[in-house]
């Protein structure tokens, strides 16, 4: 075999290795991403039970029910809604009417079994996924900061 020959060899094993590394570290990334969709696109979309995603919306108003440590409330984007069951302490600022961002995944019966919850952290502040599904649905006041 000549030197040229066992070049072009190495460079072909060299960019398979290569290959394989990158296809390795995209399926492990993309294990971890984790994506955000409002009410509106969760009835849309219907990502598959196991996917963990994030929803945002707003807390729609009168659907919070406490019992014990289990949570259930609705969010929505004024256009459709997700029922939400969340075990564990909510955040303080967490309240009917605002912005709240929760990360888990949608059950068969389509309720969405949270495992993190966020709230806004001011009265002037929303998530900007969530103020942008608003803008989408046109149910959004730029100047007010509220719905």
């Amino acid at each position: 075999m000549t030197p040229k020959r066992r070049r072009l060899w190495l460079l072909v094993g060299s960019l398979c290795v290569l290959g394989a590394a990158a296809a390795l570290v995209l399926t492990a990334l993309n294990d971890n991403i984790v994506f955000f969709y409002s009410p509106t696109q969760v009835a849309e979309k219907h990502p598959g039970p196991e996917r963990r995603f994030r929803l945002g919306g707003l807390v729609e108003e009168g659907s919070v029910k406490k019992d014990g440590q289990e949570v259930r409330f609705t969010i929505t984007d004024l256009q459709k809604t997700v029922p939400v069951v969340y075990r564990g302490l909510l955040p303080d600022l967490f309240r009917e009417g605002q912005g709240v961002i929760a990360e888990g995944t949608l059950g068969a019966d389509g309720t969405f079994a949270a495992r993190e919850v966020l709230a806004k952290h001011d009265e002037n502040y929303m998530p900007p996924e969530v103020a942008k599904a608003l803008k989408e649905s046109g149910r959004w006041n730029e100047g007010s900061g509220k719905k």
